[in-house]
């Protein structure tokens, strides 16, 4: 062998030995926790599972690429149960106890919004998923240590709003809404879009987790003359809307947030779900982006029960969990150290990074702490076990 030939595969071994030896590094090295506060139980569990699914499928690359500053990410879950109570307490014991760096929020609003205010104090950085009450973000606090990367109520209603009017040809608006910080929100969103659009509002009717038969506020939405039906309410009260429309046989168009895509929605509500379309900010096709199929890839890698798209409900979740986790590892990458604030002001330091949702660009600044707006939402609906994109 000449003397050229022995160099370069000198080389070659010597690079080969640096990667592993730099890959054995970052798994000795002490991880940097990261925390999620979700539902990983009950109707909305799916959720909490995509959430899980996005996350660790972002910090797996994010890993295998040297981890941020040579620590690899490592992910601590607790499970809320849908119930602000325990969610608070959850989150404190992630901060104190297991020291994450960041903290990322789930499924419920009022979940999140009973941590905000910890989070603020503690002075470390939660990142919202999913819940989109605007009060979450827009909360008051003169160090703000809350960001998201979901859809923001106001901007939804506008939306919903906007496409009931064109696409369904509403006149006078029902709103049908859960009974709690999340219905709120979206009623006084509803109000000022309806108002804007000039679209009078037929009535408001509430609806509890507990309910079975909303024929009585339905039927009186349809006595005022509702002639479409906004809807806020996560998997289990949106079906029992559809249940209690199809036992009335009242064909309304439901225009709805994205509670549906929470869980087992189409099981649930049974006949009229493909009905209710929803909003969302990403969906799966046939014909993903690069990156799109990138992460389906590894979908059907790391969970074997993933055959195809009706199989990756909610999409919503596993891509804001992903695109928020990205974000994240640059923040970190960005922080001084692993202090609260340095953090924060890593996150305002992001120039740019290629997502799954969109090609992000400055996504958080002092005074904008949502990487998502109204461009980035899509409406979709139910066929069978699969959510798809509308089309008209």
């Amino acid at each position: 062998m000449s003397g050229k030939s022995l160099l370069k595969n000198w080389r070659l071994c010597a690079a080969a030995t640096l990667m592993t030896m730099m890959s054995a590094s970052v798994l000795a090295a002490d991880p940097i926790k990261v925390g999620l506060v979700t539902a990983l139980s009950g109707q909305s569990a799916k959720s909490g599972e995509a959430l899980t699914r996005g996350l660790t499928i972002a910090i797996n690359e994010i890993n295998a690429a040297g981890g941020v500053k040579g620590h690899p990410l490592e992910l601590v879950r607790r499970d809320d149960e849908s119930n602000p109570g325990k969610g608070m307490l959850a989150a404190r014991e992630l901060i104190q106890r297991e020291k994450v760096a960041v903290l990322f929020g789930g499924l419920d609003t009022p979940v999140s919004l009973a941590i905000v205010p910890l989070a603020n104090q503690l002075k470390t950085p939660f990142v919202g998923l999913w819940a989109a009450g605007t009060g979450i973000t827009h909360n008051g606090a003169k160090e703000n240590y809350v960001f998201r990367v979901s859809a923001v109520d106001e901007l939804v209603d506008e939306a919903l709003v906007e496409y009931a009017s064109e696409k369904k040809g509403m006149k006078k608006a029902g709103m049908i809404l859960v009974n709690n910080p999340w219905g709120e929100s979206n009623e006084k969103g509803f109000r000022a879009a309806l108002q804007k659009n000039n679209i009078p509002v037929a009535g408001v009717e509430r609806i509890e987790d507990s309910d079975v038969d909303l024929v009585p506020q339905l039927t009186r939405l349809k006595n005022d003359g509702a002639d479409t039906l906004l809807m806020v309410g996560n998997v289990g009260p949106s079906a029992q809307v559809v249940k209690s429309l199809h036992k009335m046989n009242w064909q309304v168009p439901v225009v709805s947030h994205w509670g549906p895509a929470g869980g087992r929605f189409s099981e649930l509500a049974g006949p009229g779900a493909d009905q209710v379309t929803f909003i969302q900010t990403f969906v799966f096709t046939d014909h993903n982006s690069a990156k799109g199929n990138q992460v389906m890839d590894e979908l059907k890698k790391q969970y074997p029960q993933i055959k195809g798209l009706a199989d990756v409900t909610p999409a919503v979740g596993i891509a804001n969990a992903y695109d928020a986790m990205h974000l994240t590892a640059l923040a970190l990458n960005n922080a001084t150290s692993l202090d609260g604030t340095a953090i924060r002001n890593g996150f305002y330091a992001i120039k740019e990074y290629d997502g799954l949702i969109k090609h992000y660009q400055q996504p958080f600044t002092v005074q904008q702490h949502d990487a998502l707006g109204p461009k980035d939402y899509v409406f979709a609906r139910f066929e069978g076990e699969q959510i798809l994109p509308v089309t008209q």
